[in-house]
């Protein structure tokens, strides 16, 4: 249980390094884009001729604050995204754009829970945000970790998924983005009931810090680090920087509310010899722990971890630490533990507590405008003088945090084998299928080397196509694996049918291996095969099956993999497909690709178009819309299903020439339009015209018969069906 739970705990770690790398350059252009164009900074140094608004420094540094703004204000939809990446076990782009989607229906399911509870003003003043311009509630990054984590569990529960053959459309990685919206959906009300509470949590615990003394300053840098991670922290702090929770001042004959406004109204006033304490002890303890205490921390991580992962863990950790360190943006280095080593946040954040008793204790009086980087304290710190300041005690308290973060965290990540950063043991024993443990299989043992049927699958898959060495590339169409392979002579026919396949094309560099409306998922495991490196493990296709022949010992697995294609249950009804489009009917031997002249998709016939107009054949539901929009496939009210595929080799065109009048799960007439094709466009691309038009379940039926031949208009009668 234990080894599991690392185990868990090292994935989550990686998925979120993905999203972390982007966050010290975008902390950089913030820090300093922030501190540079701002009004009272620019008057104070006199910089507003030589930076102020109109010069072109001044330009360059709010396109920087600007555009480290942008990902620090979108933070929790990168960590969705990023985190459903990184979990993902394969299909990585589909858990990304299920991520995405499942973010914004979230957001929008709690947008309109809090209309229907009354609007914002029943909540916190704090406590709304606009998420992408959406009203909802600030949830912060922990809000895209629930909903990227989420969606990697269900991406990797169904994105194989099987459905009925009616469905089939909606199965595998179609299906992800499905679930996860209704699923989200739900989560997005809950949370409407859920969050509230926690955030009024957090004010109370604001107005306990206020009347507190220095237990209280401890307690405000404690929580103020504790909320990092849920994105509420500046609805803790802020309270106490902008309004009078903060405290009050007469500064200047004019009473001011708020620590962070009263320092900068200090700031401006020349009469002013000490900056208030009071007002600062909200602020200065920021500075100790992120100049000095938190590169200690990268210091231990980067000498903690492996040595053979010291120079890609170096590379991370020291832009963490230097974006820390210049500017106060300290998510980049926290998070690189956070989520893999708790216990050590948790210290962190009583250290923080400590630094900011300690700089109230020394009545240290630095403020800042964005955080506690070297940027803020060289402004509002060395700048103004260590009388008005007290600024030196940063640096003697920072030297001492830089030691006391170096040597616990070395001890702890030790101790209990933390995963941080270079540390992580992902590299997996992979062991191979042998000719035994192919036996192991069929009897129905665990002891295979590869880990399914469906490995087993793609094992004979690749075998079949020559090797990993020999596949250039692997996609599909509505019907068939399309792959482009090296070296045709190595392509093993016979191999390939045995997979399950209803036929195979093989011309030159291409191979197409028909499977039927299942070919999504089998596409996604092999990919998933490959990609994990297995493929590329394989030994010789002799050793690996022995003395019995490849496609004998296929075909025991393939059943347990592909359902069957069609029932062999026969069924009584008696129906009639009429023609789609308006033009020439030719035996569908005639049609001029293999795999539908052969009849492996189904029986049918086609058809030789006159105009680009695509009617439905049939009264029924629309099951599928190829993305390409070149292939649709209906089901009948009788239990038929017809598959018309618009010219041949069409889906190279990517859509273009096609538009698509109907979608998946759409009712429709016989006579209804289905497609607007152009005809000339698909014949200056180099592609047949002529139209297939099959029964994919065509097993299921004692006769197919075609009545009509040559010419013929929508609508009349093509196909019996008995």
């Amino acid at each position: 249980m234990k080894d599991q739970i690392f185990g868990v705990l090292q994935r989550v770690g990686r998925s979120f390094m993905l999203p972390i790398a982007i966050l010290p350059v975008a902390g950089l252009f913030l820090g300093i884009g922030g501190s540079f164009t701002n009004p009272t900074t620019l008057e104070t140094y006199g910089l507003t001729s030589v930076m102020g608004e109109g010069t072109f420094i001044h330009n360059i540094l709010l396109v920087m604050n600007d555009a480290g703004s942008v990902v620090f204000d979108n933070l929790p939809l990168i960590f969705a995204i990023g985190c459903a990446i990184g979990m993902a076990k394969s299909e990585k782009a589909t858990a990304a754009l299920s991520a995405a989607i499942a973010f914004l229906i979230m957001h929008s399911s709690i947008g309109a829970m809090i209309q229907v509870q009354g609007g914002a003003e029943q909540y916190l003043e704090g406590s709304i945000a606009t998420v992408l311009g959406i009203e909802s509630l600030q949830m912060g990054v922990f809000g895209g970790m629930i909903v990227g984590l989420g969606v990697a569990a269900l991406h990797n529960r169904f994105y194989k998924i099987q459905l009925p053959t009616a469905l089939s459309f909606f199965e595998g990685t179609r299906f992800v983005p499905i679930i996860s919206s209704i699923v989200f959906l739900i989560v997005g009300i809950l949370m409407s009931y859920v969050w509230p509470p926690i955030q009024s949590g957090i004010y109370a615990v604001g107005e306990l810090v206020q009347g507190s003394g220095y237990a209280g300053t401890w307690l405000y840098g404690f929580m103020e680090r504790l909320l990092i991670p849920f994105g509420l922290h500046h609805v803790f702090y802020l309270p106490f920087w902008q309004t009078a929770v903060g405290g009050t001042m007469e500064v200047g004959g004019q009473l001011v509310e708020g620590a962070q406004n009263i320092f900068f109204a200090q700031l401006s006033d020349p009469n002013t010899s000490v900056f208030s304490v009071e007002a600062t002890r909200f602020m200065t303890g920021k500075f100790p722990f992120m100049i000095f205490g938190l590169p200690g921390a990268a210091l231990a991580m980067y000498r903690t971890a492996k040595p053979e992962n010291r120079k890609v863990a170096g590379g991370l950790l020291l832009s963490a630490a230097l974006t820390s360190m210049l500017t106060g943006i300290t998510e980049p280095l926290e998070f690189t533990f956070l989520f893999v080593a708790m216990p050590l946040y948790v210290i962190h954040c009583i250290l923080a507590g400590a630094a900011y008793m300690l700089m109230h204790v020394f009545n240290v009086g630095v403020g800042m405008t964005f955080s506690g980087g070297f940027i803020d304290m060289f402004l509002y710190g060395i700048l103004q003088g260590n009388a008005k300041t007290n600024w030196i005690w940063i640096v003697i308290v920072g030297i001492a945090y830089f030691a006391i973060y170096y040597f616990l965290f070395t001890f702890l990540i030790k101790r209990f084998n933390y995963k941080t950063p270079g540390r992580d043991d992902s590299a997996e024993e992979i062991k191979l299928y042998t000719r035994a443990d192919m036996n192991a299989k069929k009897e129905g043992t665990s002891s295979a080397v590869v880990e399914n049927e469906a490995d087993a699958l793609s094992a004979a898959i690749v075998y079949g196509l020559g090797g990993k060495e020999n596949i250039v590339d692997v996609d599909s169409c509505a019907t068939r694996l399309r792959t482009t392979i090296a070296d045709g002579n190595l392509v093993d026919v016979d191999l390939l049918k045995s997979t399950g396949a209803a036929g195979v094309v093989h011309k030159g560099k291409g191979v197409q291996v028909v499977y039927g409306p299942k070919v999504s998922n089998i596409k996604s495991n092999l990919e998933e095969f490959i990609e994990s490196g297995k493929a590329s493990q394989l030994p010789s296709k002799e050793e690996f099956y022995g003395n019995e022949k490849p496609e004998e010992a296929v075909e025991s697995l393939t059943e347990t993999v592909m359902e069957e294609a069609v029932s062999t249950k026969e069924l009584p009804q008696i129906a009639m497909v009429q023609s789609p489009m308006a033009g020439k009917v030719i035996p569908l031997d005639e049609v001029p690709d293999p795999a539908f002249a052969s009849g492996a998709i189904g029986e049918g016939f086609g058809i030789e178009p006159t105009d680009g107009k695509v009617t439905s054949p049939i009264t029924g539901k629309v099951m599928m819309v190829f993305e390409t929009k070149h292939a649709v496939g209906l089901v009948s009210e009788e239990g038929v299903e017809v598959m018309i595929h618009v010219g041949l080799d069409t889906v190279s065109m990517k859509g273009e020439g096609f538009v698509a009048r109907i979608e998946a799960g759409d009712t429709v007439q016989a006579g209804d339009t289905l497609l607007e094709v152009d005809l000339e466009a698909i014949k200056a691309a180099g592609h047949p015209a002529v139209t297939p038009v099959v029964i994919t379940n065509s097993a299921q039926y004692k006769a197919i018969e075609v009545i009509k031949h040559g010419n013929v208009s929508h609508n009349e009668e093509i196909l019996s069906i008995k």
